[in-house]
């Protein structure tokens, strides 16, 4: 009997959403991983994946131009991405090997080896010169740097702050958020951030759900015509990097460095690593133990001025 590649590969992202409960955003890149797998191997059913189709496909990976990808420098694609590539294509052979779906078994797939994931993460003094950035009162400032706070305070991903809507209880030190996974789980505001956001929702004039919105002058058509205002991502990550420019800080700095400014503030400050997973959402500690190597440091620090010193 023979399946068409195209209608399970749907089926497979459906079940992908629906049973296994993940993000569209993960269903969108599954897509988009195996659609290449698919044209560039000529996949027209399951009995075409062959262990000779994947290594050519691997070596295709292998010999692409790093620039292409988001955010990578010149080179070949890194192991990390191309590991995205066989993650999904294995979760689609155990789909089709919980169906009875002849087809090659995963466990032939074999990911390749990356080393220690390297972490950027900027100073104390320079995150400092960032988060004062935006001094004015009018709405484009104060929502900024309620944007900038809310991120060191709570170290939410920038889509869970993209998601965030005006109802905020402020008069609560925490609130619950839906992150990776659909998991849900709490994140504390310090008085700061509250302050920032408080200031920023008394000065809106609209009445948009959302909390974090555009501020241009084309807003008003927008909610005229009941456009959606709420900021992106990508918006986000502009607004942090128009910031980092304005503070003088020559690396790039984006909302993922911010989160690691705030694991890492709170592991050397004495916090404990299960502790920083819960606050992050990380589903496996060994994703935060990535933090411990920048605050080797600060062990260091402790070490020399505490450990007894041979004469």
């Amino acid at each position: 009997m023979s399946h068409d590649i195209g209608k399970l590969k749907t089926q497979f992202l459906e079940y992908v959403e629906i049973e296994k409960g993940r993000s569209l955003k993960t269903v969108e890149n599954y897509d988009h991983y195996l659609s290449r797998f698919f044209e560039f191997g000529k996949i027209v059913s399951p009995s075409d994946i062959t262990d000779d189709s994947i290594r050519e496909f691997r070596l295709h990976l292998n010999r692409q131009d790093g620039r292409k990808e988001r955010g990578q420098q010149a080179g070949t694609m890194k192991k990390r991405t191309q590991n995205y590539h066989l993650i999904a294509l294995r979760s689609f052979l155990k789909y089709m090997m919980k169906r009875d779906i002849t087809s090659l078994s995963p466990d032939r797939i074999e990911l390749a080896k990356v080393g220690d994931r390297h972490i950027d993460f900027i100073s104390a003094t320079e995150l400092d010169r960032i988060l004062s950035g935006p001094r004015g009162e009018d709405l484009k400032s104060l929502r900024d740097r309620a944007i900038l706070e809310m991120l060191f305070s709570t170290g939410l991903r920038v889509s869970e702050l993209c998601s965030l809507n005006r109802d905020l209880d402020l008069s609560k030190d925490e609130l619950s958020i839906r992150g990776k996974g659909d998991k849900v789980r709490v994140v504390f505001l310090s008085q700061t951030a509250k302050d920032a956001v408080r200031r920023y929702l008394d000065k809106r004039g609209d009445m948009d759900d959302a909390l974090f919105i555009q501020v241009s002058q084309q807003v008003a058509e927008k909610l005229k015509n009941n456009d959606d205002i709420r900021l992106t991502p990508r918006s986000i990550e502009r607004i942090v990097q128009q910031y980092t420019i304005k503070a003088g800080v020559s690396k790039k700095v984006t909302p993922h460095i911010i989160r690691h400014s705030f694991a890492t503030d709170l592991l050397e400050n004495g916090a404990d690593l299960r502790s920083v997973q819960q606050m992050l959402g990380h589903a496996n500690i060994a994703t935060t133990q990535i933090y411990t190597h920048i605050t080797d440091k600060h062990l260091r620090d402790i070490h020399k001025k505490f450990h007894t010193k041979r004469k």
